[in-house]
């Protein structure tokens, strides 16, 4: 089942492989995309889905050094290339837009722009920046309900900016502790008015965002991703979050999203999510499940088979394996990603990766 063809919404997937997000941070020049982001993700197509690296939507949300940005008709015509390279080979691709919030080392924002989040409690530790090195991580500015409303908006006009770029969806990054589960978020979140206090007001800044993209470009072209139980960037679990996430989703499916994608970090240490939660989700949500977290070829299709998703996410595979479909499919043998090149500028460690055939 896993390598057979599969539809989510209108897209015609050639099988039920997704690229998972990663960030790579080739993105160079002013958080453009290049020539060397098209070569590879052209190079990884055979994927039925590819879900890009997390790119923001706003200049306040480039928090990572080097990560794409898609705000402006720069980013519009470089993306263009990407995902004309990706269809060429026959694969279809979505972005995700992540805006990074309080996840932020300043030197690695634009000029004028500032770290936001729910509220200005500092996340502890340091974030690598290009001009100065590690650095602690930014003290937030403490978004205004006017700020949230053009938060929201910014969301909008990046997605109507990624169909105009050729995208065939996007996908709202709501996990790993980046803005919009810094809402969520009880551990983050220590707001006390429409957006804090309660899990209904939590929930409001997420649901904001769906609805404002989903009236930007269809809800079948949305989907969201998200990591409850994560622990990243100072999230974690907190009492009522099974509860809190049950009404999100259903909220979520009732406005017909395209997919849901569920992240499961305990292949990396994190702590499990539990079965019964992500049986919970699958039955409320009535768009394609996607799960990723640690998956092998076996175990994706047990998961496939016994209706626990639709579509299985593969990440780190991925980025050393650009034939990682074929691989898959024919026992290869899968290579070793070199952890020291994922987040260094140039094509070593990323596009150089051969394929079995080469």
């Amino acid at each position: 089942m896993l390598f057979e063809n599969y539809s989510v919404a209108k897209l015609q997937l050639s099988n039920r492989i997704v690229m998972a997000p990663m960030t790579r941070s080739r993105a160079v020049d002013n958080n453009t995309p290049n020539a060397l982001m098209a070569t590879y993700y052209a190079q990884r197509a055979s994927a039925g889905l590819i879900i890009t690296e997390g790119t923001s939507p706003s200049p306040n949300g480039l928090g990572y050094a080097r990560i794409p940005g898609l705000f402006n008709q720069d980013h519009v015509k470089a993306w263009k290339v990407v995902t004309d390279a990706v269809h060429a080979k026959g694969g279809k691709i979505v972005v995700q837009l992540m805006h990074c919030g309080r996840v932020v080392g300043q030197a690695n924002l634009p000029a004028r722009a500032k770290a936001v989040g729910p509220n200005d409690q500092v996340l502890e530790g340091e974030m690598y920046t290009d001009a100065q090195g590690m650095q602690p991580h930014t003290q937030p500015h403490a978004l205004s309900v006017d700020e949230i409303a053009a938060t929201v908006a910014e969301y909008a006009q990046s997605a109507r900016l990624a169909i105009e770029a050729g995208f065939d969806g996007v996908e709202l990054h709501a996990a790993n502790g980046y803005l919009i589960e810094q809402f969520l978020n009880a551990n983050v979140n220590k707001r006390q008015d429409t957006y804090g206090g309660s899990a209904a007001n939590r929930n409001r800044f997420a649901l904001e965002v769906m609805r404002a993209t989903v009236a930007a470009i269809g809800a079948d072209r949305v989907g969201m991703r998200i990591s409850p139980f994560g622990v990243f960037n100072g999230t974690g679990a907190f009492d009522g979050v099974e509860a809190q996430y049950e009404a999100l989703i259903t909220e979520a499916s009732t406005l017909g999203l395209m997919y849901l994608h569920l992240l499961d970090h305990s292949a990396m240490g994190a702590p499990v999510v539990p079965t019964t939660v992500k049986v919970k989700l699958r039955s409320l949500f009535t768009g394609a499940f996607i799960l990723a977290g640690g998956f092998t070829s076996e175990t994706a299709e047990h998961a496939i088979a016994s209706g626990q998703a639709d579509l299985i996410g593969f990440g780190r595979p991925f980025i050393s394996n650009p034939d990682l479909v074929a691989r898959l499919k024919n026992g290869g043998e899968l290579a070793a990603p070199d952890m020291g090149t994922f987040y260094t500028p140039g094509e070593t460690g990323y596009t150089d990766y051969p394929a079995l055939a080469d």
